[in-house]
């Protein structure tokens, strides 16, 4: 009873604000609808000579569209006043619109979801997305999208549909739907298109069907230099050099890619003298036309010629810089290869990318530059235009295991998303040269937990983990288990790998069967880890049927007569080491000087066994010595 009265004043509160809000409303019913750029100077639209009013790129909406910047954000509010207008149907604003969302990576998402809600596409919205599936390196979407989109809704194609279609073709291979798109060309009547034409001169001489682009090139006579270009792009890529020469003499001008694609055409069938002919006769040389020489010459290992060229080139990209890295690499000059990457550094003019980090990497491996290796760690780490792919993560754990750092190793490879094979067998090899045949091992056993396949190298990796940690059983082990599960039949490699484990074990007459059971021939590899055996062992009997046997395979290797002599001296056989050394010195065969590197900061030495400088041996004679001192201060300290 005593709570009536706060009901109704409640009640009388409540009906009150209603009332309010009504009014509000129908008041701003009564107004009328608020048009988009009122106060815009620019008539939206003109008349015809009927005086039909026809929409043009004028009108203030479409106008900032095109200034405004490819972003959602704008994009909605520019997409909200065309749904007011009643204009976002409209095909000229639908195209606008669609190119404006196709020019970007971020927005073009937007414009295929955008697709589905216009009621009549025409062939240039079609058209627009599917370029821009080209432009952002999805090809095969792009092919999708024709057959579910633009055939299966009924948008019938122009004569600039088929060029990017049978782009499409040509970049995912598929020489099948190629030729059906052929088909439709003939059907519509688009087959003299010069756009046409050049489209499928390109994809049949990407696809392998050289005379068909031939074909397709003597349809008509029009031709333009794009025509012709694809036609001497076709013939080099097919390996018809000839052909492409003679289309290069008949066209009517030429640009820099007709001149850079006989280049390339020569270099690639190894015929230097003309690709440099062709290249002296140019006119304007580009920066590609300088690359296509250098990389003639570094297929040819002509180091010298190469880095002539290089040094001679007024302009250089990151192309230019690689192949000369990546070539210095492939001839073992490491040194080099940084020297020449500091120089890069220097100069500037290219910003390294993945593969330059790659060779570089590989040149640290090689020298044991650990100090330049974690330097490029870091690099990589602060430098985001640089992506760390599985190649480049595993060349990096590479350099860090072959210079004994397998815990870097170790963290690299565990910070890897994705691995491939090679990743794993650097990881079993690191191990196993360091001595580590249990991590090895265990290595292997998590690789085949993460389901990845092993290959043959990847048993040659394992029995040689086995052979360096004198794992006799599990190298046996393995070495079935290669056959019998994983169905690799072994190869000289694993073979070697074996005879070297037993003979390092003292099992030389195992290592002897396991020669002389091999289906294949055992090449001096096989022999010379058996005659290191017997050295090792002291088998003179073995060892005298070894050597013999290694130097009617390989008579200029130097190698088993020095094993040879070697075990000869060990049983104190002096006469029959002379008479080895006489057959050194009558066949002129000389020992390389051994030889060690010792990098020690910005430096490194060379230290040569046959050196017999008096001022190098001077040198590390007073090194040693004060090495000494040094130890014995410590030892003192140490005591103290």
């Amino acid at each position: 009873m005593a709570v009536r009265p706060k009901t109704v004043k409640s009640t009388a509160r409540l009906s009150s604000l209603s009332l309010e809000k009504f009014i509000n409303t129908q008041n701003s019913l009564s107004k009328p609808t608020p048009k988009p750029f009122l106060n815009h100077p620019y008539e939206p639209t003109i008349a015809d000579n009927q005086g039909v009013r026809t929409l043009t790129l004028d009108h203030p909406i479409l106008r900032t569209l095109d200034t405004s910047q490819p972003t959602l954000q704008q994009f909605n509010q520019v997409h909200t006043q065309l749904i007011i207008s009643g204009l976002f149907q409209h095909p000229l604003v639908a195209s606008r619109v669609v190119k404006k969302l196709c020019s970007s990576p971020i927005s073009f998402p937007h414009a295929v979801e955008l697709f589905d809600r216009f009621t009549e596409p025409d062939a240039f919205v079609c058209n627009t997305i599917m370029r821009g599936f080209v432009n952002f390196n999805d090809p095969i979407e792009g092919l999708r999208f024709y057959y579910v989109q633009m055939v299966g809704k009924f948008v019938l194609e122009n004569h600039f549909t088929f060029p990017v279609l049978v782009k499409v073709c040509g970049d995912v291979g598929d020489l099948k739907e190629g030729e059906r798109a052929h088909g439709r060309v003939v059907k519509l009547g688009f087959e003299l298109d010069l756009f046409v034409r050049n489209a499928f001169i390109h994809m049949y001489g990407v696809c392998g069907r050289i005379w068909d682009a031939r074909r397709v090139f003597d349809l008509s006579s029009e031709s333009d230099l794009v025509t012709w270009n694809s036609m001497i792009d076709g013939y080099v890529k097919n390996g018809e050099v000839g052909f492409a020469r003679w289309v290069f003499d008949e066209m009517p001008e030429r640009d820099n890619f007709s001149w850079n694609s006989m280049i390339a055409g020569y270099v690639g069938i190894g015929d230097m003298d003309t690709a440099k002919e062709l290249f002296e006769k140019m006119l304007y040389k580009d920066v590609v036309s300088w690359n296509c020489v250098i990389d003639g010459y570094a297929k040819m290992g002509n180091v010298v010629v190469a880095r002539e060229c290089f040094d001679s080139m007024p302009f250089r990209n990151v192309v230019s810089w690689n192949m000369m890295l990546a070539l210095y690499v492939r001839s073992k000059d490491s040194n080099e290869c940084l020297g020449l990457f500091e120089r890069m550094m220097e100069v500037g003019d290219a910003k390294p990318n993945e593969a330059t980090i790659m060779s570089v990497l590989t040149a640290c491996a090689h020298l044991g530059r650990l100090d330049r290796g974690e330097w490029l760690h870091s690099y990589i780490k602060t430098n985001r235009r640089i992506k760390p792919d599985v190649l480049l993560s595993t060349a990096l754990l590479t350099m860090y295991s072959k210079c004994g750092a397998m815990d870097l190793a170790q963290e690299v490879f565990d910070d890897m998303p994705e691995r491939s094979v090679v990743s794993w067998n650097s990881m079993i090899m690191g191990y196993g040269v360091h001595g580590h045949g249990e991590k090895a091992l265990q290595v292997f056993l998590d690789m085949e937990r993460s389901g990845q396949m092993p290959n043959d190298t990847t048993f040659v990796c394992i029995l040689s983990a086995c052979t360096h940690a004198g794992m006799v059983l599990e190298g046996w082990w393995y070495f079935d288990r290669m056959r019998r599960v994983y169905n690799i039949e072994p190869k000289t490699e694993h073979y070697g790998c074996m005879v070297d484990l037993l003979g390092k074990a003292g099992l030389v007459k195992d290592s002897e069967e396991i020669i002389k059971k091999m289906p294949m021939e055992a090449g001096p590899a096989l022999w010379g880890a058996l005659l290191s055996a017997c050295r090792t062992h002291s088998n003179v009997e073995l060892g005298e049927i070894v050597a013999k046997r290694l130097i009617e395979l390989d008579p200029g290797q130097i190698g088993p007569y020095v094993l040879l002599s070697n075990i000869y001296a060990v049983e104190g056989r002096w006469g029959d080491v002379e008479n080895v050394r006489k057959m050194m010195t009558e066949k002129g065969l000389q020992k390389v000087a051994g030889c060690s590197l010792v990098p020690l900061r910005d430096f490194e030495f060379n230290f040569f066994q046959g050196n017999n400088s008096f001022h190098n041996r001077s040198m590390v004679y007073s090194m040693l010595r004060d090495m000494g001192c040094q130890m014995k201060l410590s030892c003192r300290k140490m005591k103290e």
